[in-house]
């Protein structure tokens, strides 16, 4: 059977750097909930991001089970507008 070929599913080579840039952003703002990492060297590191707090929390839920050592928390993040001077 032969594999069709939508524009929309194409691999993201076709595209600038700058629109990669934009659907990424674009991403990250759909995606607000974010599933932290802590250190004790008040370092943090994103694990992953969703789009509803009920995902991410049964997500740490599995992280907890699996790596009972270590502290995850969820985050909301914000997004920042820019500001024109």
């Amino acid at each position: 059977m032969d594999r069709l070929i939508m524009p929309h599913n194409s691999d993201d080579k076709d595209f600038s750097s700058e629109t990669q840039t934009q659907v990424f952003a674009y991403k990250e703002r759909l995606n607000s909930w974010i599933v932290a990492r802590l250190f004790p060297d008040m370092q943090r590191v994103t694990v992953a991001r969703f789009r509803s707090r009920s995902d991410a929390d049964g997500h740490v839920q599995s992280l907890r089970q699996l790596m009972p050592e270590a502290n995850f928390v969820v985050v909301f993040d914000c997004p920042r507008q820019k500001v024109a001077i």
